[in-house]
């Protein structure tokens, strides 16, 4: 059991007013909650109230709703009221951002501030701000779930991969240009296949231009390589000319859907003619493919692991990309990869 005496947030005070409602003791929903039996019984004498049945015989009950309020009563008679229950209007708007837009904190605060929303309020709060009202349980919709996963500063450094010795199915990213690398040119992909659950059926193909982070995902019929070569055809014949700027190369990893080499780099449109160069990443390095993955992490927002392809329609997966390439990221200055794509596209043409 968790020793020690820890303040519920508000979504663990509706948990704790389930349990008991449902008939748990008690330390049951101290257990339940992984709390200690201490935290469980200040809450019980917090939330206290007297309940009328429907005889006209009365019992004592927990709200979770009381014992919020009385709360957050005693923080603003600390004198120290924090800036989201300060301004209940600032609160929705960025709650609304985070759960209806997909947002994150950082993202919702520097759009506001960027586009001047934030002045329409009587607070101004920046991320930190929100992050830690969050952790506290002073959102009514929100708590840490429904937040990207967070970025581990402790992270240990690298050890040396261990190349596997295995022949690629065509040329290795060792003997890719050196100035790919630094992103300078627009028009070099990552492309890596994304399943849901583990079963036969539709899977996802994702692509990512490495200079704007543009996103192309398309839904496939399974994971083969036949399926990424129709794919890629299907695209070139959307695209038309705009394709070959946009397809200069392509990295991906060793997976069998991208065995056929031959068959992604021939035009479909001009049989004497490569429409783009594959490259091959080393195995077991998926940090060759960073944006890629990056950008998986994304899609994983709308589409968690676990969770059948064969569910989504194509216009969901349309509504997954356009969500992509039009967030804002702070790399590009809270601007999003749709923009940054039509400008590199402008200066194409």
């Amino acid at each position: 059991m968790k020793k020690g005496y820890k303040e519920l947030t508000y979504t663990k005070r509706i948990e704790l007013e389930t349990l008991l409602k449902t008939g748990h003791s008690k330390n049951e929903a101290a257990k339940l909650l992984n709390v200690c039996q201490k935290t469980v019984y200040n809450e019980c004498r917090r939330g206290r109230y007297i309940h009328t049945k429907s005889d006209l015989t009365t019992e004592e009950r927990y709200s979770a709703q009381i014992a919020q309020d009385k709360r957050d009563y005693n923080v603003t008679a600390r004198g120290t009221i924090p800036k989201i229950l300060k301004d209940k209007k600032l609160a929705k708007a960025i709650e609304e951002k985070i759960v209806d837009k997909g947002y994150s904190p950082e993202v919702a605060v520097n759009m506001m501030v960027s586009t001047g929303e934030m002045a329409k309020y009587e607070q101004s709060v920046c991320a930190k701000t929100v992050y830690n009202s969050i952790d506290k349980g002073f959102f009514v919709r929100i708590t840490n779930k429904d937040l990207p996963v967070k970025r581990n500063k402790n992270k240990k450094d690298y050890k040396p991969v261990r190349r596997i010795k295995k022949a690629c199915a065509g040329t290795s990213i060792e003997d890719r240009p050196e100035d790919i690398l630094t992103r300078d040119e627009f028009g070099h992909m990552e492309m890596d296949s994304v399943i849901g659950k583990r079963e036969k059926g539709n899977t996802l193909l994702t692509i990512i231009e490495r200079k704007t982070r543009k996103c192309i995902i398309r839904k496939q019929p399974d994971k083969t390589a036949q399926a990424v070569v129709d794919t890629l055809d299907a695209l070139e014949k959307e695209l038309g000319d705009d394709f070959y700027k946009l397809f200069k190369t392509i990295t991906v990893d060793n997976g069998s859907e991208f065995a056929d080499c031959a068959g992604m780099e021939r035009s479909c449109i001009y049989p004497d003619m490569k429409r783009t160069k594959v490259y091959y990443c080393h195995p077991y390095s998926s940090y060759e493919r960073g944006s890629n993955e990056n950008g998986n992490r994304m899609i994983r927002r709308k589409i968690p692991k676990g969770v059948s392809i064969n569910k989504y329609t194509d216009k969901d997966i349309q509504e997954v990309q356009d969500w992509v390439n039009e967030y804002p990221r702070r790399m590009f200055g809270y601007r999003s990869s749709k923009d940054l794509y039509k400008e590199e596209m402008k200066y194409l043409i």
